[in-house]
């Protein structure tokens, strides 16, 4: 199925991003544990567990494609030490959801930027690690191009990256049911629950676009970066786990 918005937009447009996650944005949290099973939790804590950072104390880092945050209370528990997070989103409403559900003892460790990450004028070498978790569909093979780069350019040398996407895991034996699911199933509840909302469909179409994360492993090898990518659940997900050399 795909979203009728994206047959007359290109749905990698910046516009078109924040504004599907500014319409969304109130129902994320909640909708996208729902319709992945709780499973979307432990890919979260996946993605942490593969940043090898064995030092934090002091640290910088940055979200990349933030959403609502819900990667920093597993990077915070498993980095203590962390100094700060700046979070980066193109989503206004996001940030704004984000802020919502910070609770003292955490909001001075989170730093907002609302900027589109392909462009984000982020300080050179100025990250000690970097996180993304599930942004990286919502780019084409250009636009992954000049996240690597970004990457590349924000990470202080030897510093570590580990991010994580949904993919369609072709040649999994589940495919054709995970395929049902996401173009089938997720619109018609979404449609149902929320109001004819069809916005967490794009699910369906952005993973299908993504593939298996190709253009992701060449962009990140092409400008240099130490990299190793894994699938998860028969390639349902993929990490990218590695360190900029120096």
């Amino acid at each position: 199925m795909i979203h009728t918005a994206a047959m007359a937009q290109d749905i990698y447009d910046p516009a078109f991003v924040a504004d599907v996650f500014d319409r969304c944005s109130a129902r994320y949290r909640r909708w996208s544990a729902s319709a992945a099973f709780g499973l979307i939790h432990a890919w979260r804590r996946a993605c942490v567990t593969a940043l090898d950072l064995p030092k934090a104390d002091g640290t910088h880092g940055v979200d990349l494609m933030a959403g609502t945050g819900e990667v920093w209370p597993h990077l915070l528990r498993r980095f203590p030490e962390i100094a700060r997070i700046t979070a980066i989103d193109i989503s206004p409403r996001m940030h704004t959801e984000a802020v919502a559900r910070l609770h003292g003892a955490r909001a001075d460790r989170i730093a907002h930027l609302c900027a589109n990450m392909l462009e984000t004028d982020l300080p050179d070498a100025s990250a000690d690690f970097a996180v993304s978790t599930f942004g990286l569909k919502t780019f084409n093979a250009a636009q992954h191009t000049a996240f690597a780069r970004q990457l590349a350019r924000i990470l202080k040398p030897g510093a570590p990256f580990s991010l994580i996407e949904a993919a369609d895991p072709k040649g999994w034996v589940l495919r054709p049911a995970y395929r049902l699911y996401l173009d089938g199933v997720l619109p018609g509840i979404e449609r149902v629950f929320l109001r004819g909302a069809q916005d967490f469909a794009m699910i369906g179409t952005y993973t299908k676009a993504f593939g298996m994360g190709q253009t992701v492993t060449e962009a990140l090898h092409d400008v240099g970066l130490a990299v190793e990518a894994k699938p998860l659940v028969g390639g349902a997900a993929w990490i990218w786990s590695g360190h900029k050399p120096g």
